[in-house]
């Protein structure tokens, strides 16, 4: 299966995302899609042997919409003949995301339109490379950000003509009621309603011309949208206004005309999406600056001179100069220099980061003191700010659980809302106004509670009550070194119950330090190096730590003839001829070898804490090495905070239950399960979801990968940036605890504006539509003028989008208190 994702444009409602699920979901081949609202994008994933994006792409302009594309002209160097261009055309349009590649041989230029979230430009270039032709200059028009930009242009452009008909219109029809203007002036009330229609008419089919596509588009879909009201409402004013200036004696109308009714309509769902539009846009400057960290350029040096380059022209082993001040192009090495790094934007860590030769940097990152020459090791998508940038969007793209709520509740809406404004007009028409004595024209009495009900329900607004918090969120996350991969892990976080930690690596710093050397018959010396010996073939922390310090006592390590490990119990090795194991007391005991004379060492360093490993040589045991991990900083802080939020704090680790007990004593833990493999992490934490609890499991995302898995929400901390690998829901980018109290705190946060926001949405139509249909009039006189309904729609989803941008000043409580 392959993921894509594809920006989509001409988006109004949650019944369009509806739309667009609905004609990918129709592909052969596709095996899930998402379509934000928000973020106007569909992430789908699909099998590719079966529907390519091109097909997807088309099934989406098909329904109605547009996909967005960029564009980059190429000049190709190396073309002699007709047969050149058709190889590259080939050669492109075998890459997937590509559109269309037409190569002019006259001017030697070569036009992709492709999709960048599906290809890189590099890999476009590398194609071109790949069939045997190079690239002299290229020139790139993101068509996406232009299209964009162009509909935005549009939109206000309609908006500014709309207020300037509309506005004058209902100042006119103010004058002509209520000041008797048009007999003062000598107009007759037929050309005061032929003036009212020259001007209401553009507005109609101009202004609101998308209303009527969106309709037609719906339509063709068997859907109806929030066009669909908006047409109707508009319409049904604007056609009766349009019936007594023609016709009203064939009729028989009375002569007041409806037509700032129909303009006023339209203008406010006009200015009601432009403040929504803007609105959004403050609700994604989390992607925008991560995408503004990037670099554009970079100051390569080839053949021992330096040339400033497109960055996405620099390759892996390519050497770069970085000067102060300058951001870093890509992720690579130090080379020379040194100096203090600022990567605040992208780990959340607010000190700069010193760097000498062998240090890693990253790309984006800022260079703040002297220069630096960095070897390129990882390019375009591959760099950590690429990951983390995708990581996000995806996160953005994705879906909360929540929203199948507020999906279902869009899906039958807005047919419910025709039938619930066609009931009220037909029950105020056939009964109620006869009932309840009410004064004036009964047509146009219904015909007003028909309207403001078609133009007060706002199905926006629920549609974007759960994506906009999700984007703030996850791009607030991001901006603290937390990145959530999907709005399931955002939501759950914070119903989390149980919290467990890993102890090597989480709770602790994962660099044991060799504290105890116990002989028994063998010198210190030579027990020390037989040991680092036997673990030179070791990854395991605890080994590494005995090499280190046979290194530190200036030991000479031999090979190992032979390694192995044993799971859960250590590993097995023939050094200088001899047989060595070392582990614990099951290993021992599986080989029948007695450690009887060990036992008080053993006891002594467990009470302490410590891990005890016993070595025995050739069948004899010959001492135990004690190794002791420091807890890192943070860890008590964060078990106290997590209990403070009546979270249960349970720590997971191999280790005996002597030791684990010091450990969990250490850092505040009530709850520890000791002597766990690590195959059986799976298990425990299954047991623990057994007992109705949800958990989050924290880890290091590769030894605890199958737990994180298990867990309702895996938390894989300390990733650094190499965040693509990570198993788990949530990857924290520093080895920080607080990060994890952090992470549930804003997922918390987000959560609560999601449900303020469901509760506005849900609560508005709720209120309003019954008022709009009349509710009130019976009690009180008070019947809602449809301008007045409209202005409301617009103004409900505005309010939405709005609060959830408030959650870009939340800073969650454990980092305030940081700070």
């Amino acid at each position: 299966m392959k993921t894509s994702t594809f920006g989509i444009i001409g988006m109004m409602c949650a019944s369009c995302v509806g739309t667009v699920e609905e004609a990918i979901r129709e592909l052969p081949g596709i095996e899930d899609v998402s379509v934000n609202l928000t973020t106007e994008r569909a992430r789908v994933v699909y099998d590719p042997s079966k529907v390519t994006p091109e097909r997807i792409a088309k099934a989406v302009e098909e329904a109605g919409y547009q996909v967005a594309v960029s564009e980059v002209t190429m000049s190709i160097g190396g073309m002699a003949c007709a047969t050149c261009a058709q190889a590259i055309e080939s050669s492109l349009m075998d890459l997937d995301g590509v559109y269309s590649a037409s190569v002019n041989l006259a001017t030697e230029r070569v036009t992709v339109r492709y999709n960048p979230d599906s290809v890189t430009l590099p890999a476009i270039k590398a194609a071109i490379i790949d069939a045997g032709y190079s690239i002299l200059e290229s020139e790139t028009v993101d068509t996406e950000m232009a299209a964009r930009e162009r509909e935005r242009k549009r939109q206000l452009a309609l908006l500014v003509f709309s207020l300037a008909l509309s506005v004058p219109i209902m100042l006119l029809m103010l004058g002509f009621d209520l000041l008797g203007l048009g007999t003062a002036l000598g107009l007759s009330q037929q050309v005061q309603n032929l003036l009212l229609f020259v001007m209401a008419t553009p507005v109609q089919f101009i202004a609101g011309y998308q209303f009527y596509v969106g309709t037609y588009r719906a339509l063709l879909n068997r859907r109806a949208n929030m066009d669909t009201l908006i047409a109707i409402g508009s319409s049904a004013a604007y056609i009766y206004s349009v019936a007594v200036t023609f016709l009203p004696d064939v009729l028989h109308l009375s002569h007041h005309t409806y037509f700032d009714t129909s303009a006023m309509i339209i203008s406010l769902i006009l200015f009601g999406k432009y403040l929504e539009a803007k609105a959004k846009g403050r609700t994604s400057e989390a992607i925008r600056k991560l995408v503004d960290l990037q670099a554009r350029t970079a100051r390569v040096v080839r053949d021992g001179v330096e040339v400033e380059v497109p960055v996405e022209d620099v390759a892996v082993g390519d050497t770069f100069i970085v000067r102060p001040g300058e951001k870093i192009a890509t992720d690579g090495m130090v080379l020379e220099g040194e100096s203090a790094v600022d990567e605040s934007m992208l780990t959340g860590e607010s000190v700069p980061v010193d760097k000498a030769p062998g240090a890693t940097v990253i790309g984006g990152s800022i260079n703040r003191n002297g220069a630096l020459k960095v070897r390129a090791e990882k390019v375009g998508k591959d760099t950590a700010l690429s990951q983390i940038i995708r990581l996000v969007e995806d996160a953005q793209a994705s879906k909360a659980p929540i929203q199948r709520y507020a999906d279902s509740v869009s899906a039958w809406f807005v047919p419910a809302v025709i039938a619930i404004a066609v009931a009220a007009f037909a029950v105020w028409y056939l009964y109620l106004f006869d009932a309840l004595g009410v004064d004036g024209d009964r047509f146009i009495f219904s015909l007003i509670i028909f309207i403001s009900v078609l133009v007060i329900s706002c199905p926006c607004a629920l549609g974007l009550a759960t994506p906009t918090a999700i984007m703030v969120g996850s791009g607030k996350g991001a901006e603290n070194g937390i990145l959530v991969k999907n709005g399931g892990a955002l939501e759950t976080a914070g119903k989390v119950t149980t919290v467990v930690f890993d102890k090597t690596g989480t709770l602790t710093r994962g660099e044991p330090e060799v504290t105890d050397i116990v002989t028994f018959g063998a010198s210190e010396g030579e027990l020390l190096l037989m040991a680092a010996a036997a673990e030179r073939g070791s990854e395991h922390p605890l080994g590494e730590a005995i090499v280190r310090r046979a290194s530190h006592e200036g030991i000479a390590v031999p090979e190992a003839e032979r390694f192995g490990a044993v799971t859960g119990k250590g590993i097995r090795s023939a050094v200088q001829g001899r047989e060595v194991l070392i582990g614990n007391r099951a290993l021992m005991e599986s080989d029948g070898i007695d450690i009887g004379q060990a036992e008080e060492a053993l006891e002594s360093l467990e009470k302490a804490g410590k891990t005890a490993m016993i070595v025995s040589i050739d069948g004899r045991v010959a001492g135990v090495i004690g190794v002791a991990d420091v807890l890192k900083e943070t860890s008590v802080r964060a078990v106290q905070e997590l209990r403070g939020m009546g979270i249960d704090v349970i720590m997971l680790t191999g280790d005996n239950r002597r030791t684990a007990a010091v450990i969990a004593a250490q850092t505040g833990i009530e709850n520890f399960i000791a002597e766990v493999l690590p195959e059986n992490k799976v298990q425990e934490v299954a047991r623990l979801q057994g007992e109705g609890r949800i958990v989050a499991m924290v880890g290091d995302g590769i030894n605890d990968a199958p737990a994180l898995a298990q867990a309702d929400v895996g938390i894989a901390i300390g990733s650094g940036t190499d965040v693509a690998m990570e198993t788990g829901d949530i990857v924290l980018i520093r080895s920080d605890l607080l990060d994890v109290v952090a992470a549930i705190q804003l997922s918390r946060r987000t959560m609560t504006k999601i449900r303020q926001n469901l509760f506005w949405a849900l609560g508005y139509n709720t209120a309003g539509i019954p008022i709009a249909a009349g509710v009130l009039f019976p009690f009180f006189g008070i019947l809602l003028n449809p301008i007045v309904a409209a202005g409301a729609m617009a103004l409900s989803s505005v309010s939405v989008v709005s609060n959830a941008a408030l959650l870009k000043r939340y800073t969650p409580e454990i980092k305030r208190e940081e700070n």
